[in-house]
């Protein structure tokens, strides 16, 4: 039996209804404080509920010490009365849970005393001590497991998690239409990891981590969508760093709302809010800065005086250092953050100055999504530490408790061959220069879904890995094979490159039966994204084929668009996915000051696709990612490679990481230059002997030299 503790009032009696239940389930899961359950005009309070193969659904009401006469027995009846109905009503408005005209199973209710108590005789329902109730589960009938798969999705609130889509295009059952139809189909319930990050919330902070695909965004949707409606009186924030993911987090905080309580969100208490803001919408840190009527600084300010790369990390921490000897008001009860690895620290610190005891700050991320040149912070290096030197935020597990620290392990966007090839770009598993970057901690490996076939996950030792069987959900293996779910196209040049891309797009309309908004083209180089778009768009419209660049010529908040092809930078992509994904010049993940930064691009552009990927580029770089991605395929999509030694990780981290930012700022500006001329000189546009000659002289020198 799975235990989920969410919002605890009564631990003893928590701890007691456990103890009883475990001997009699094997296949369940026991909610304790389970979100509540709302009318239009009442609100009730689960204590616990199970939900179990072979013991049905029971609501567990817990009684008080005081003594029972007859008119606190009609108040306790009248409350398991109203917990009945409301519980009866909520599930009767999923079709698969009825049978003719009612439910389909028995919906059990118990109200649990401290000790053994006599019901009057008219009372309905149970009405128990926990030293009775071994009997009493005992002989309560099982369900049917299509049954129990139903009513689990109906109870952890996720059949809107994502409407399907109709697909009427669709005529033929071979085709990739109607391959996503299968796998639209596929997700019904939240995981054990899903389910626990969503509704255990302990009193504190809590981190989430996990992989791009593996429901982040969805958790922190639902958990806020369950604190608002167990503390409607609470200020509540959710927060993300990407401007294109804001329709999606709303889209999801609202429609939890409406399972949770049947009306939307009330906009005061819980808000969706951009961790900066701009273009007159408010931000996190617009929000913070005015409770405290601190300057608020828009990015022409930052960027001039911080740069562009730590424009918001200078802001923050103009903002730290405003209420540093403040008595800041706390004005949050709880902030949920998501895409945590792209938020500097001065940030979290900010938001933990700014939130209330005991400081319910929930951050949800995936190292290898980090778009900077940085690692994951670590907790005391985010919130920093007290007066006497001990970490503030403390995430430690403890047994019998809402867990602080919870890794998500299954990927249910991306097939397990487009991740571990993502694994091996980003790593740089199969480089012939050796590894760019390694988690510091060997074994999350394990915990993100890897199984070792040979060798260990320890300093120094050589090891095998691959995705294990139960890191995905089946959909994949049965309606996907390897050779087609990543594609590999390597090209001379960008027009051939833009050619084939065209040409695989118009067939994805016509004979795949995939719709427009099935594709999504992420371009890795976002300097030169604007350009790089145009020239594919001219390819595609010589077939046809309407396409739009998010962000320029469309809002930056709406990445699809009906019957047109969307092209994006990466950062717009972030956050967004689609069943077909061209990572459009590849090339650029060997190239730039931060070899992490590119091949964390790469990483992030791959794992965008929820069936297809087609990893595209030109020129000599491209050929270093073809090395690279035909060695994973020739393995079978195993990672084969040394782990590296402390040693050798602080070396990494030295070589790939740790630059003087005006420095890299100079070589970055060089490098991109250097880029545009060589794909000038490429694609034709001029020639060798148009430079002129001292230049080329003095290059040539210079490189013989070094």
């Amino acid at each position: 039996m799975e235990v989920v503790y969410g919002d605890q009032r009564q631990k003893a009696a928590n701890e007691a209804l456990v103890d009883a239940l475990g001997p009699l389930v094997a296949e369940g899961t026991l909610y304790l404080g389970y979100p509540v359950l709302t009318t239009a005009d009442t609100r009730v309070q689960v204590d616990a509920l199970l939900v179990s193969l072979e013991r049905g659904l029971i609501a567990f009401q817990y009684a008080d010490d005081r003594p029972i006469d007859d008119g606190a027995w009609q108040e306790v009846i009248d409350s398991q009365d109203r917990l009945y109905a409301i519980l009866e009503g909520h599930l009767s408005r999923h079709d698969a849970l009825r049978r003719r005209r009612g439910l389909a199973f028995d919906v059990v209710t118990v109200t649990l005393f401290p000790d053994p108590v006599m019901s009057p005789a008219d009372a309905e329902g149970a009405y128990l001590s926990v030293e009775q109730l071994h009997d009493f589960v005992a002989a309560v009938a099982p369900l049917d497991f299509p049954l129990y798969v139903s009513l689990r999705s109906a109870l952890e609130r996720v059949t809107n998690i994502k409407p399907i889509k109709k697909r009427n295009g669709v005529t033929r059952e071979d085709s990739r239409g109607a391959i996503m139809k299968k796998i639209e189909k596929g997700i019904a319930n939240l995981d054990r990891w899903q389910k626990k990050a969503a509704i255990e919330t302990p009193d504190g902070p809590q981190r989430i981590r996990g992989l791009a695909g593996s429901g982040k965004t969805v958790v922190l949707a639902l958990k806020a969508a369950y604190l608002h409606a167990q503390h409607p009186d609470w200020n509540i924030a959710i927060t993300y760093y990407s401007r294109s993911l804001s329709q999606q987090i709303s889209g999801l905080v609202t429609r939890f709302s409406f399972e949770h309580s049947y009306e939307p969100p009330d906009p005061d208490r819980l808000r969706v809010l951009h961790s900066w803001g701009g273009g007159g919408n408010p931000g996190l840190y617009t929000t913070m800065a005015r409770a405290v009527e601190a300057p608020v600084r828009d990015f022409q300010y930052a960027s001039g005086l911080y740069g562009m790369d730590d424009a918001f990390r200078g802001i923050c921490r103009e903002l730290l250092d405003y209420t540093e000897d403040m008595a800041v008001e706390p004005i949050f009860d709880a902030v949920l953050i998501d895409e945590a690895q792209d938020l500097p620290s001065e940030f979290f610190r900010l938001i933990y100055r700014f939130t209330s005891e005991p400081k319910r700050i929930v951050w949800a991320y995936d190292e290898l999504q980090r778009l900077s040149d940085s690692a994951m912070p670590s907790t005391l290096e985010l919130f920093g530490e007290g007066d006497s030197g001990e970490p503030l935020v403390n995430i430690e597990n403890r047994t019998g408790e809402a867990r602080k620290d919870i890794v998500l392990e299954v990927c249910y966007r991306n097939t397990p061959w487009a991740l571990a090839t993502a694994h091996a770009l980003g790593f740089g598993i199969y480089r012939d220069a050796g590894l760019v970057q390694h988690f510091d901690d060997y074994e999350l490996w394990a915990q993100i879904g890897y199984e070792v076939v040979h060798g260990a996950l320890r300093e120094g030792a050589s090891v095998t890995l691959r995705r294990s069987a139960a890191s995905y959900p089946p959909y994949f293996a049965e309606h996907l094979d390897s050779t087609d779910a990543v594609v590999l196209g390597s090209f001379e040049n960008e027009a051939a490159e833009d050619a084939w891309v065209a040409r695989e797009i118009e067939r994805n309309l016509t004979v795949d039966e995939l719709e427009h908004d099935d594709i999504l083209v992420v371009i890795p180089d976002t300097y030169t994204a604007k350009k790089r778009a145009a020239r594919l768009s001219l390819a595609l419209a010589r077939r046809n084929i309407p396409s739009h660049n998010v962000g320029v010529n469309t809002s930056a908040e709406e990445v699809f668009l009906p019957g047109s092809v969307a092209m994006t930078q990466i950062y717009r992509a972030k956050g967004n996915e689609a069943p077909m994904v061209y990572v459009l010049d590849a090339q650029y993940g060997t190239r730039g000051t931060s070899l992490v930064h590119s091949r964390n691009i790469l990483f992030t552009a791959i794992t965008r696709s929820r069936a297809w990927v087609r990893i595209t580029g030109h020129g000599t770089g491209m050929d270093i990612v073809q090395r690279e991605v035909k060695a994973v395929q020739e393995k079978a999509f195993e990672l084969v490679f040394t782990l590296p030694t402390a040693d050798e990780l602080a070396l990494l981290r030295r070589v790939h990481r740790d630059r003087p930012s005006a420095p890299s700022r100079s070589v970055k500006r060089v490098s991109d230059n250097l880029y545009s001329l060589l794909d000038q000189l490429e694609r034709g546009e001029i020639e060798v002997a148009d430079l002129p000659v001292d230049a080329r002289e003095r290059l040539l020198r210079q490189l013989g030299e070094q």
